[in-house]
């Protein structure tokens, strides 16, 4: 896979190879602007040394917070997000053996990745949803039943971070998350 959703190359080969990174990313893409939450297993990555799940959940939790504290922060709200972010890690250790990917070439179709990812901190019903409509899209991984349980996102267009593959894209994103804002408030 080659994704391109940060506008870093450096944090996007990050994505590519680590898929703890790629499923931190999405728990981080809330409340933040979606390239920077898909740069912050980057931050974390470059500050501690590595991005494997152990290591993170294994880290002194202060420390850790500082660490995604430190300028420029991982998330908009680095403490409450380091703790997410151990506690994504601790349950990938200690469900998935430390390997991220388990979670969805071991699930059995796509309801069943849903459910798992619904169990995730930082993840509801929409963000499980995106998360597998990327993984279709952007990353080959289609179980049965991906585009019942993707819904929206597996359509073609510019919804979500599942269709972020360049420049041009990610401004067709914000224009239609921008739009859908809009008329919510209306």
């Amino acid at each position: 896979m080659a994704l391109h959703i940060t506008g870093d190359d450096a944090a996007d080969q990050v994505l590519d190879s680590s898929p703890f990174a790629l499923l931190a990313g999405m728990m981080l893409d809330q409340q933040f602007p979606m390239e920077a939450a898909f740069s912050g297993p980057a931050k974390v990555s470059e500050r501690l040394g590595t991005i494997d799940p152990a290591a993170v959940a294994d880290a002194d939790p202060e420390e850790f917070k500082a660490l995604c504290a430190t300028p420029p922060a991982v998330h908009r709200f680095p403490g409450s997000m380091a703790g997410r972010l151990q506690e994504l890690a601790r349950i990938v250790v200690d469900t998935y053996d430390g390997d991220a990917s388990r979670l969805w070439s071991e699930a059995e179709d796509a309801k069943e990745l849903k459910k798992r990812l619904v169990a995730l901190p930082g993840f509801g019903d929409q963000k499980a949803r995106i998360f597998v409509a990327l993984l279709a899209k952007q990353c080959g991984v289609r179980p049965d039943g991906w585009e019942e349980v993707a819904g929206d996102y597996a359509l073609e267009g510019h919804r979500s971070v599942a269709d972020v593959t360049d420049p041009d894209s990610l401004l067709k994103v914000r224009a239609y998350k921008k739009e859908k804002k809009a008329a919510a408030k209306a």
